[in-house]
């Protein structure tokens, strides 16, 4: 069984959910520490002037060494400013009119959210059914695992009993560091293998690695043969090196 582990992120990118598609569980890394000012409180959106910053307001002072699980939303109506943004830079988009009243109603009629952990998984569930992703999700709190960094993440394979585990490129420097973590477990490594394609976006030139929510309101329900048009083969660790200094982004986000 394969699996990747990734921290619960707000509307994430695309190849967020194309790790996510080429896992048999996708693991839910809540139980670490929070870091504000990450995605896992905020995300970009296409303007007409580039990419801008769509931030969830959360309660960190006093609160350092909180786990990410255990993060509360400090505005419960932040979404308003949120969906305001969200009409004036896709108003126009053609898929716009069709999934705007699902998201408010995940925000709304759903909420009001408490923790940040709860909201994202949610928009997560929603993203993930629109791309056609049918992975399960389990969150790490649930999960018998403990451990720091690569021992946590190989722990987590074993406790549900994965014998591979895809991870983004993006962590490939500690994982490949701690090999053996892997290897006396018996879990096989492979790192994701990700180009971002390009789609219909309003305000030219195209950007790439903005949400998911700007190719959904743009594309509509191509919006899974997008996201899975950009994967190539996975890289095996003796590919690795090389790849990460060509290819990392800054959206891979670290376990």
């Amino acid at each position: 069984m394969r699996i990747a582990i990734m921290q619960p992120t707000y509307l994430p990118w695309l190849g967020y959910f194309d790790l996510m598609d080429q896992a048999d569980l996708f693991v839910l890394l809540d139980n670490v520490q929070f870091a504000k000012q990450t995605w896992q409180q905020r995300n970009r959106i296409k303007n007409s002037q580039g990419l801008e910053w769509l931030s969830v307001p959360v309660e960190f002072r006093g609160r350092f060494g909180q786990t990410i699980g255990e993060v509360e939303i400090r505005e419960a109506e932040f979404w308003k400013k949120h969906a305001r943004s969200l009409e004036v830079n896709y108003g126009r988009a053609e898929h716009f009119r069709r999934f705007f009243p699902e998201l408010l109603w995940i925000f709304k009629e759903n909420g009001p959210w408490s923790r940040l952990a709860d909201l994202n998984v949610a928009l997560m569930e929603w993203l993930k059914s629109l791309l056609d992703v049918k992975t399960p999700m389990v969150r790490a709190s649930e999960l018998d695992a403990e451990g720091k960094r690569a021992g946590r993440v190989a722990s987590i394979c074993r406790s549900v009993g994965a014998t591979e585990y895809l991870s983004p490129i993006g962590a490939a420097g500690y994982v490949l560091a701690e090999m053996e973590e892997f290897s006396e477990r018996g879990i096989q490594v492979l790192f994701q293998n990700y180009t971002h394609p390009a789609y219909r976006q309003l305000f030219p030139p195209f950007l790439p690695y903005a949400s998911v929510i700007d190719c959904i309101f743009n594309e509509g329900a191509r919006s899974g043969e997008i996201m899975r048009s950009g994967r190539g083969n996975p890289y095996p660790p003796d590919e690795v090196p090389v790849r990460v200094a060509e290819n990392q982004v800054e959206n891979d986000a670290q376990v």
